[in-house]
C-alpha cells in the first residue's frame, strides 16, 4: 500500500488516470493477488483510487489530504469555499507581487493566453482546467513553499466545487480584464493592486454564481435580492 501511496503522490500515476492492470502490478510489486486486493481496497477506502466496474481502477486524487478537501468541499455551501479561496488567492497575489521572478510573470503571461483561447471555445472543461492551472502558478510566484503545498492540496477541491459554471460574454470578458490586471499587478510589483484584483476575480465568480442559480430558482434569486438590499 505505501508503495502504491508513493507512487501516486509522485505523479508516477497522474489524477484521472487508470493504474496497471491486476497482473501487471503483482509482478512488479512482487506480492501475491490478495495483497494487492487489500492494498488498492485500502487505497480506495482513503479516497485515493476509484474502482470503475468493466473498466479498472482510477486514480481519483494524488494525496489523502487532497480527498479529504475534495469530499469536505463538496459539502458546504459555494459560498464558503469562496470565502476560502479569497483568503488564499489575496495573500498569495499580495506575496507574488513581492516574490515574482521574470519568467514567473512570463508563464502568467503565456497562461493568460491560454485561458483566452479556451474561453474562446465551447469546452468549459478545457477553460476551468486552464483558470486552475493559472490561479496554482500565482500561488507559486508567492514563494512560499507551505503555501503552495496547501494550495496544491486544496485547488482541486476548490476547481471541483466551483467548476460546471458556464459564463455569458460580459462575465467572460471581465473575468479575462481583471485576470490581466492581476498579472500587470504583479509585474509592477504593486502588493494592494495585486489583492485587489485577486479579491475581484472570486466576487466575480460568487456574484456570477449567485446569477446562475438565481436563473435556476426564482425563489432563491428573490432571496439574493432581498439579501443584497438588507447588505446595502
Amino acid at each position: 500500500m505505501d508503495s502504491l501511496r508513493a507512487h501516486i503522490e509522485a505523479g508516477g500515476w497522474p489524477v484521472g488516470t487508470r493504474i496497471p492492470a491486476e497482473q501487471t502490478l503483482i509482478e512488479e510489486l512482487g506480492v501475491g493477488r490478495s495483497t494487492l486486493r487489500e492494498a488498492i481496497g485500502a487505497l480506495v477506502h482513503l479516497g485515493l483510487l476509484e474502482p470503475r466496474a468493466g473498466d479498472g481502477t482510477y486514480v481519483r486524487s494524488s494525496s489523502e489530504l487532497q480527498s479529504v478537501m475534495v469530499r469536505r468541499a463538496s459539502s458546504v455551501r459555494r459560498e464558503q469555499v469562496l470565502e476560502l479561496r479569497t483568503v488564499l488567492e489575496e495573500y498569495a497575489s499580495g506575496a507574488a507581487a513581492l516574490r515574482r521572478s521574470e519568467g514567473q510573470v512570463r508563464q502568467l503571461r503565456e497562461l493568460l493566453a491560454d485561458a483566452d483561447a479556451a474561453g474562446a471555445g465551447a469546452d468549459t472543461a478545457a477553460a476551468t482546467s486552464v483558470d486552475a492551472l493559472f490561479h496554482r502558478a500565482v500561488v507559486r510566484a508567492s514563494g512560499n513553499d507551505l503555501l503552495v503545498e496547501v494550495y496544491d492540496h486544496l485547488g482541486t477541491a476548490l476547481t471541483s466545487s466551483l467548476g460546471g459554471l458556464t459564463w455569458d460574454a460580459g462575465h467572460a470578458e471581465e473575468h479575462a480584464r481583471l485576470h490581466g490586471r492581476l498579472v500587470d499587478a504583479i509585474e509592477a510589483r504593486d502588493v494592494e493592486g495585486a489583492r485587489d484584483a485577486a479579491a475581484a476575480i472570486v466576487r466575480l465568480t460568487r456574484d456570477h454564481g449567485a446569477s446562475v442559480e438565481g436563473a435556476d430558482d426564482p425563489a432563491r434569486a428573490g432571496t439574493s435580492a432581498r439579501r443584497e438590499v438588507e447588505d446595502e
